[in-house]
């Protein structure tokens, strides 16, 4: 357990940074993490303040503050709904231990001095309860240890719902009843398909007082219960029970069984006082828009009414499960009641309609009262009924309400609360969200805020306000939560309190804090609490202040108009407060407040660089700020100080009101000067037209440096100045001052004009001109000038070297080009001694850049020299290049120094210099020489790349350097060859730029425009290279380890490589020390920047494979990514199968002779070497080691772990260097190389030659006894040493198998344990997909066909459908009669054309057109199995009903199919669907093979996928569309699924709520995986990219694509599919594409469907010793061990379902049963054998099997080949233990009978025990059986096509119709009845037959 309370501020910002922003979690929230999830009931003991909280298996008594006061565990233990307790393990076998669910938590209030208890009831044992002390729940009140069947309360299925309520009634009936008081405990609970059957949806509970024999919580005759007709259909889903006035209600939802079979919500009611139930009346509750399930309900009150309040959800279809649509509908209690006051007064006194005569009210629960008309006064007579009143009485009229509020997530939960007048409501969601909900008077409703409280669970419908309703306690799926009804105390300011909306929330003025209402002191005058729901409130707020602005000099009174001021009592004042200055007192005159403004020495100094600055204004209420605003206090003197050139105009003219005082230089607030004259602000008078000014300059603004110049200045209104200074001319030349004594003169039009004396400028400029300030100056006081007035000092020479720059310059400068001495310049003209030049000098020409140029032109050559022109147009149409017109560039153009010109076409190759003419001058020629020449390309490699490029071009050519090399361009097609390195006249390198699609383009080279390609010139990109398989995927540090690439396109790449990113190790320890890395190492080991990498370049092998020999890398490095470089495309090795490559240390090998390393090894010949080592097969193998010994190899036999085998050849080899030292064994292993040591053979004395003298003493003969023994010895000696060295072999052989059984065992039993550990706990889901009557009917009667009659229509010309319709009526009537029907049927099988289809054909159409006669059609089947009893009898008896060879044996299956549709319905139906569940789930978990429909994991031998298939989990995030959002959903599926797989399985999950008619086709979709933002790939089985080898081609996978694990992908419809389009197959499936050849092609997805064809006999030798090597297949068989132990508890499940009699058998069996044992009984067969074998056939041989096989006759469910092959073991099971022969088992026994060998024993118990039950039962039932058959005609006949089935068996009439009509003819009866009459009659009503009538 874990208790939070969450406060810190810091945790409050990382929340807000984790949840959705629009969802912000609550900081003050509490929460206490408790065992026992899901968590289901909440309950608050306000009195003494205490939590009782009910989860799995725990059960918790907490504080109000959520600290944990007592802890009581209540489960698990040894139980099973099945089974009664108390639980004996010996009698109950389905016994385990099961988890303990919290189904009820209530509190019984204590009885005079006794306290009171906690009712606890839980799943466990029927649903038992308890009662334990309130004050610690530890201590057990009561217990009972042997509860009987009345003491079963709550529901025994998690999943189904029990809610309970509380009452206390006066009880005068019972004697002993202390004060007359008896507590009861009403409750209503949901029906469970396992358990006690006969429990009702509501009853009522004794709780005290208890007087034996009475038990507490017993349901007793005298206490009540609703009763009800059928358990299954009236399924109530209980959501609330609560008590209001004398009444209690039950809140809960179910399908309409009276109108139309849709899922409503209701309300029931019955009286407090009522123990009879009379009272009990429903209103079905109606909340519009669509929503119609109840999820979570509240009693509570609006506007002093009391209502209910209901969140409802959008059920999905036609089905109980809710979807994420729901809302909030209120109903008041007051119109409910009358509601149902108004059905049962309907339903009392007017036989259930009303007025209009419409139906109003009726009887519910298929009992069998009726709504009657008892006198007027009979309600109020009797309000609660009375035994007279018909009940249960249902309301026909829907109670309606509009949603209050409409939410796009499926709501939980509801409670309410009231606050100031207001209800609020607070809604949980499923996904742990909180909503806040204001309801109006009205109803309506505004969301106002959410609040996350627990993203791991939804909220349970328990939510419960604390009895201050400040804090609301939320339960969830593992904690409780304590969550604040507002959060108004975390808005600090006004403003942020009135945007949250908050209903609780306002602001209160006077206290300066945001305040629930009644927080407030002063909220009941006005504008003192303003509330925060409320749109048109605002902030108390300063609307002006006047003034706004005033001289910071200055104190004055400033107004300040406040909007929505509060109301002061007459004790209260309010202040004001300036910045952080003292107190002002304030005077309120209605909405204004008057204060002083601060006192000039007391504010703060002005900011520097400012004129003003702005103070904040308080409205003080003590020490709370109700408002603030701004207001400027301005400066005028800093105005002139910031503007010195212009004091007077910046004063007048600011925004402030300052004035100026010229005699004083002053900038002043005042309206006077000390001087007394004063220029008024521009606001109050001309302004700056009266201030002294320099207007303007007289003279020339442009002044030449190094001459004499006298500057002219005019002003005006300088009159002001009387006093006798003198005027001042200064001008600033970079800060230095230049003061010119000035003359003044004054003019007519009172203008003065300043002339300055002479002064000779000197100054050095680097530019041509310079700016500088002048103006006036009168003694000390600067006049102003005018903005811009500035002087133009220039220097002719500065910049201009030559003539023709010297002539660019403009005229009114008047620069000169002087011929003077030392050298001609640039002067100006007065200063220029001699005459100036008119002309310049002739263009000169030093460089040209490039000197060569296409033949076309297009290429820029930069000239550069000197007097190239003044200006541009100089040089306009005056180059030439060659002698060819050269069009000079504007752009590039500079005076004087440059002219860029375009090269035009010249039309052959030429040799010129270039010229450039200046009018009259002489041009001017270049010394280089320009030549027009003709590039040529002649050839291209290589010509192929991929389309993400990186291929290096080398295009060779002649005369390629033409131009610049920036000029050059190369392009293949559209797209870019980046030029590299240097550029030869005959070559130069290109790489290649990415594009789009695969495609051959030309190769094009520019030369600036001249564009040149060459003959057969062609590029061919092609599709980038593709690795699927890269392996093996370690290496050692030593590198040289051969990677074997695969995949497509590799022939394409030119430059392949394998590289490492290694990292040092230093780097590492000093990143886990506080991570203070190297800097040197962070520069290099930045990721995309300079890492550290090791590379070996690869081998292209083909285009399918490339050889790549891994990088040595230093131990002393980590190893960070591995990835091939394939020109442009990188692909990293984690990428190509999910796997990462790994380096491991070097394998160790010891020397061969490890104790004297110097001495040689000693070997025998004939046997092999063993080599000691360390991991050598950790990243090696044995066919990549190589060892030689000497100069010859040494074959590797064995490779381990710790040893390796070598043969080394049968004679000592030399040395390597071939002298006559002893051979060393070297062991190769990629780079790495040992030297393991000498080897030397030993000598052989035994062979020996005999010596010389020996032979010649011997005689002839002897020698050739000799000789002819000695090559006997030689040849058994040399076969004695061959089989020492294959015995050998073989040791080690078997050794290597004996290691590669035991792992593949250990791995297979780990599997088993998990499974059998993981599976119970992930089946279940949502409800059973169970098919409608008529689909189900379809599918059982008419097998395989795609449209079966009952879904067809007559089709008939208009004209003669009535007649054909009539002479069907007419057969229909025939039908009806016994002897016409029976006849028909013998002479039909008497025909021999008349097939086995045509009799399962004909006694289909036959259940159908006879479906609304059951009971009929029963008693004729009887007499057509009579005649077949009587037929088989006189042959063999146990033969019969083996087969459905006759109509009438179809006609049982049939019969029984209509008669226990609702036994599957409410029993075997869902045992059945969880067996399928976990045998999809199952299957699914291991790969399976699309094509031969083979599976890891199944019960079936023959679809054993026996190859031991590397695959692993993933998960793929799928976007699936929820309303308006998109979300991901987590789908688990395998990297070796096909793309089809892949699909199911996400359909599977998508759609796992809806039955699989109601989802898309996997056809209808394509599967598109999705990366990034523009990334998105189609996936399918097969395309362009599937690897095909030989003559098979195999599907694509999730492994083929390298989809990562974590991908997103998204289920689109296919454009060219027609949509959804379901149709339904039964018999057998054809694995997916099997044999299907495309092209010669063969298809495969894990294994290949069959072997190679005859193997060669030269290659049969290694195919044994592979053979060898190969694991044993039946090691695979342990898996089907696996399987069948996982799912043994859903087996038993469904067998005990179909044959368990502690539920009565269907009242269908038991007829038949009888039935069969009264024909033995008749027959005389006393064998019980052939009576069990008979029963065996008619029932679970007939029905069950094929149920068993086939679900989907049953479910709305896919059956695939995998499940199927499951599936039929199962069934053959089943059989197996309906028969009576001895089950026994062999060593050739079938592996499928193998498996359940120790079972069907069991199961054959079960049989005979479900058999002899029923035969032991009292029989007498064939009375229930009618009424049975008559209510099933009822039910379902109007589904049936009747005239459909007629019309199709009149077509078999009219095929045998004169058979028919001679054999009715025949029979005296039927000519008696003219049977034959009436058939001519239909014939020709239907075919306008002509009869001989």
């Amino acid at each position: 357990m874990l208790a939070s309370s969450v406060s810190s501020s810091v945790v409050v910002v990382l929340l807000l940074l984790l949840l959705p922003p629009s969802y912000p979690s609550d900081a003050s929230m509490q929460w206490v993490k408790l065992d026992g999830s899901p968590l289901s009931h909440l309950l608050l003991d306000l009195g003494a303040g205490r939590l009782y909280v009910g989860g799995v298996d725990h059960l918790y008594q907490l504080t109000l503050d959520l600290e944990v006061m007592s802890h009581v565990k209540t489960g698990p233990f040894l139980d099973s709904p099945d089974c009664l307790p108390p639980i004996v393990p010996q009698d109950c076998p389905s016994a385990t231990p099961t988890h303990n669910y919290n189904k009820l938590l209530l509190m019984e209030a204590g009885q005079g001095a006794e306290p009171g208890s906690l009712i606890v009831c839980g799943s466990l044992f029927q649903g038992i309860c308890e009662k334990r002390s309130l004050s610690n729940i530890s201590q057990l009140i009561y217990q009972t240890s042997n509860p009987v069947d009345t003491q079963y309360v709550a529901a025994n299925d998690p999943r189904i719902s029990t809610v309970g309520v509380v009452i206390t009634t006066r009880n005068k009936q019972e004697v002993g009843a202390a004060g007359g008081e008896l507590h009861l405990m009403l409750v209503g609970r949901g029906y469970t398909s396992r358990g006690p059957g006969d429990i009702p949806p509501i009853t009522t509970r004794r709780l005290h007082p208890v007087i034996p024999p009475r038990r507490a919580f017993s349901q007793e005759e005298e206490l009540g219960k609703l009763v009800v007709g059928s358990y299954s259909e009236y399924n109530n889903h209980f959501v609330k029970a609560v008590t209001h006035g004398d009444y209690v209600y039950f809140l809960f939802s179910r399908r309409d069984m009276w109108h139309k079979k849709e899922y409503r919500t209701y309300v029931s009611r019955l009286c407090t006082s009522d123990r009879s139930f009379y009272s009990y009346v429903e209103v079905p509750l109606l909340c519009r828009g669509g929503y119609n399930l109840a999820q979570g309900a509240w009693l509570g009150n609006i506007s002093g009414k009391p209502a209910l309040f209901v969140v409802m959800a959008a059920g999905q279809a036609s089905t109980p499960v809710a979807t994420s649509r729901s809302a909030l509908c209120i109903y008041g209690m007051a119109e409910l009641d009358a509601m149902m006051q108004r059905a049962q007064e309907v339903c009392y006194t007017e036989g259930g309609r009303g007025g209009s005569g419409q139906e109003e009210a009726y009887i519910e629960y298929a009992v069998s009262s009726k709504c009657l008309k008892l006198p007027k006064d009979s309600l109020s007579e009797y309000p609660c009924g009375g035994e007279h009143t018909p009940n249960p009485i249902a309301s026909a009229v829907p109670l309606g309400a509009p949603p209050t509020i409409n939410l796009n997530t499926q709501l939980t939960s509801v409670t309410a609360a009231t606050e100031a007048g207001l209800t609020i409501a607070f809604l949980g969601d499923r996904e742990g969200r909180l909503h806040k909900v204001l309801v109006r008077s009205d109803w309506s409703g505004d969301l106002y805020g959410s609040v996350l409280v627990d993203r791991s669970g939804a909220i349970s419908a328990d939510l419960l306000l604390d009895e201050s309703q400040q804090h609301v306690y939320v339960l969830t799926n593992d904690r409780v939560s304590k969550v604040p009804v507002s959060s108004c105390e975390r808005q600090t300011d006004c403003q942020s309190c009135l945007s949250i909306r908050d209903a609780y929330c306002g602001w209160c003025v006077l206290e300066g804090r945001c305040s629930r209402k009644h927080e407030c002191e002063h909220h009941p005058l006005a504008n003192h609490w303003l509330w925060s729901f409320e749109l048109t409130n605002q902030c108390v707020t300063v609307q002006s202040l006047q003034p706004a602005n005033q001289s910071r000099e200055e104190q004055t009174q400033v107004t300040l108009s406040v909007l929505q001021l509060p109301v002061l009592r007459a004790t209260e004042s309010l202040s004001c407060v300036f910045e952080n200055l003292p107190p002002q007192p304030a005077i309120v005159m209605g909405t204004n407040l008057t204060c002083q403004s601060p006192a000039p020495k007391l504010l703060p100094p002005m900011p520097s660089g400012s004129d003003h600055m702005i103070l904040p204004v308080s409205v003080m209420f003590g020490d709370v700020t109700i408002t603030s605003g701004n207001m400027t206090f301005y400066d005028c003197g800093a105005i002139s100080r910031l503007n010195q050139s212009s004091q007077c105009l910046a004063c007048v003219s600011s925004f402030w009101r300052c004035n100026w005082c010229p005699l004083d230089q002053l900038c002043t607030h005042n309206h006077s000067c000390p001087s007394k004259n004063l220029i008024l602000n521009q606001k109050d008078s001309p302004g700056p037209s009266s201030c002294p000014l320099v207007v303007s300059l007289r003279s020339s603004t442009l002044v030449p440096m190094g001459l004499n110049t006298t500057i002219v200045l005019e002003g005006r209104n300088l009159d002001v100045y009387m006093d006798e200074a003198q005027y001042v001319c200064v001008v600033e030349i970079e800060e230095v001052q230049f003061n010119l004594t000035a003359a003044v003169e004054k003019t007519e039009d009172k203008t003065n004009i300043f002339t300055c004396s002479s002064h000779q400028f000197q100054y050095g400029l680097s530019q041509l001109q310079y700016s500088a300030a002048v103006y006036l100056r009168r003694g000390q006081r600067r006049i102003d000038a005018s903005p811009g007035l500035r002087l133009h000092l220039y220097d002719c020479s500065a910049g201009q070297s030559d003539c023709s720059q010297c002539r660019a310059v403009p005229e009114e400068y008047g620069c000169v080009w002087c011929p003077g001495s030392p050298a001609p310049s640039c002067v100006y003209s007065q200063s220029c001694s001699s005459l100036p030049t008119d002309t310049c000098p002739p263009p000169q020409i030093t460089q040209v850049l490039p000197v060569s140029g296409p033949l076309e032109g297009g290429v820029l050559v930069t000239i550069t020299g000197s007097n190239l022109g003044t200006r541009y147009q100089d040089v306009v149409g005056r180059v030439k290049v060659a002698d060819v017109p050269c069009v000079a560039q504007p752009e590039g153009y500079r005076i004087s120094t440059r002219v860029v010109c375009e090269l035009q076409r010249s039309g052959k190759n030429r040799v010129g210099p270039v010229e450039v003419t200046m009018r009259t001058s002489p041009p001017g020629r270049s010394t280089q020489m320009f030549t027009y020449q003709d590039p040529q390309l002649t050839s291209l490699v290589p010509d192929k790349g991929p389309i993400s490029g990186g291929t290096k071009l080398t295009i060779k050519g002649r005369q390629l350097l033409t131009g610049q090399t920036s000029d050059l361009t190369a392009f293949l097609g559209q797209q870019p060859c980046y030029i590299l390195n240097e550029v030869t006249d005959s070559r130069f390198v290109c790489k290649t730029s990415s594009t789009n699609r695969t495609s051959a383009v030309p190769v094009q080279v520019f030369f600036g425009k001249a564009e040149r390609t060459g003959p057969d010139l062609t590029f061919h990109y092609l599709d980038d290279p593709v690795i699927t398989k890269a392996t093996p995927a370690e290496s050692f540090y030593a590198g040289g380890r051969v990677i074997k690439v695969t995949g497509r396109n590799l022939d394409v790449v030119q430059e392949p490589a394998i590289f490492v990113w290694v990292e040092p190790l230093e780097v590492q320890r000093v990143k886990r020390r506080r991570r203070l890395a190297l800097l040197t190492a962070k520069q290099r080991l930045v990721f995309n920047g300079t890492m550290t990498t090791v590379s070996e370049r690869c081998s292209v092998r083909s285009s399918s494979e490339i050889t790549c020999w891994t990088p040595a890398v230093s131990p002393e490095v980590r190893v960070k990514g591995v990835w091939f470089q394939l020109d442009n495309v990188r692909v990293h090795y984690d990428s190509i199968e999910g796997k990462s490559f790994t380096y491991y240390p070097n394998p160790q090998l010891f020397s061969l002779n490890r104790e004297a390393p110097d001495a040689p090894y000693r070997f025998k010949p004939g046997g092999v070497i063993a080599v000691e080592g360390q991991d050598l097969t950790r990243a090696m193998s044995k066919d990549e080691v190589h060892a030689r010994l000497g100069e010859q190899d040494c074959e590797v036999k064995t490779l381990d772990r710790t040893h390796l085998y070598c043969e080394p050849p049968e004679i000592q080899p030399l040395s390597v260097d071939g002298s006559s030292e002893l051979p060393s064994l070297k062991v190769f292993m990629g780079n790495l190389q040992v030297d393991l040591g000498p080897v030397q053979y030993d000598s052989d004395s035994l062979l020996s030659p005999i010596p010389l003298a020996a032979q010649i003493s011997l005689g002839t003969g002897a020698a050739v006894i000799i000789l002819l023994v000695l090559v006997v010895i030689l040849m058994y000696r040399r076969k004695s040493k061959q089989a020492l060295r294959d015995y050998k072999k073989v040791l080690l052989q078997l050794e290597t198998l004996e290691i590669n059984v035991g792992d593949q065992c250990r791995k297979e039993f780990t599997d088993l344990m998990t499974e059998m550990m993981d599976l119970s706990s992930d089946v279940g889901g949502p409800g059973l997909p169970l098919l409608d009557y008529k689909t189900y009917a379809e599918r059982i009667f008419f097998p395989g066909q795609q449209i079966a009659p009952l879904s067809r229509q007559l089709d008939l010309p208009e004209s003669r459908r009535p007649t054909v319709e009539q002479g069907l009526q007419q057969l229909n009537n025939l039908l009806n009669n016994r002897l016409f029907l029976t006849r028909f049927i013998h002479t039909l099988e008497a025909q021999q054309g008349f097939s086995q289809r045509d009799r399962g054909y004909v006694a289909s159409l036959l259940t159908i057109a006879l479906h609304d006669k059951l009971e009929y059609f029963t008693e004729v089947m009887k007499t057509l199995l009579q005649d077949l009893v009587q037929q088989y009898v006189a042959k063999n008896p146990k033969l019969m009903l083996r087969r459905t060879e006759t109509v009438v044996e179809k006609m049982l299956t049939n019969w029984m199919s209509i008669c226990l549709y609702s036994f599957l319905k409410e029993v075997a139906g869902e045992p059945l669907y969880m067996l399928y569940r976990a045998i999809k789930y199952q299957v699914d978990k291991g790969p399976v093979d699309a094509v031969t429909g083979k599976a890891k994991r199944t019960l079936n031998d023959s679809h054993l996928l026996r190859e031991d298939i590397d695959y692993s989990a993933m998960t793929l995030n799928v976007l699936v569309k929820n309303g308006v959002e998109v979300q991901p959903c987590p789908v688990k599926i395998l990297d070796t699924d096909t793309i089809t797989q892949v699909k199911d399985k996400i359909l599977d999950q998508v759609y796992r709520g809806a039955p699989f008619s109601q989802r898309p086709a996997a056809d209808s979709l394509d599967l598109e995986w999705r990366s990034g933002q523009a990334g998105h790939l189609t996936l399918s089985d097969e395309d362009v990219t599937a690897v095909v080898h030989g003559r098979w081609k195999r599907l694509n996978t999730l492994q083929h694509y390298k989809v990562p694990d974590g991908a997103t992908v998204a289920l689109i419809p296919r454009f060219h599919s027609s949509g959804v389009n379901q149709v339904f197959q039964t018999g057998e499936k054809t694995p997916m594409l099997e044999g299907e050849e495309e092209e010669g092609l063969r298809l495969w997805h894990l294994v290949k469907s069959s072997e190679d064809p005859e193997i060669p006999k030269h290659r049969k030798s290694s195919m044994r010793e592979r053979e060898r090597a190969k694991a044993i297949p039946e090691i695979y068989l342990t898996r089907l061990l696996s399987m069948k132990g996982t799912l043994q508890k859903f087996v038993d499940d469904v067998f005990v379902a179909i044959l368990s009699t502690k539920r009565p058998p269907p009242i269908a069996v038991r007829f038949f049963f009888d039935f069969l044992d009264d024909m033995a009984e008749k027959h005389g067969i006393d064998d019980p054998e052939t009576v069990h074998i008979w029963k065996t056939n008619s029932l679970p041989l007939r029905f069950w099997v094929n149920i068993l096989k086939n679900p989907q006759f049953v479910l709305d469910v896919q059956v695939t080949d995998s499940i199927d092959a499951v599936l039929s073991v199962i069934a053959q099971t089943f059989i197996d233990s309906c028969t009576t022969s001895e089950h026994k088992v062999g060593r050739d026994s079938p592996v499928n009978k193998l498996l359940y060998a120790r079972e069907i024993p069991r199961y054959k118990q079960l049989v005979e025990r479900y058999y002899s039950d029923i035969h032991s039962a009292a029989s007498g039932c064939y009375q229930e059986m009618n009424s049975t058959l008559t209510e099933l005609s009822g039910s379902f006949a109007s589904e049936m096509n009747s005239l459909v089935a007629l019309h199709e068996l009149y077509k078999y009439i009219n095929k045998y119709y004169d058979q028919i009509i001679m054999s009715l003819e025949e029979d005296t009866s039927g000519q008696k009845m003219q049977l034959a009459y009436r058939l001519q009659q239909v014939a020709a009503l239907v075919e306008n037959k002509v009869t001989d009538l």
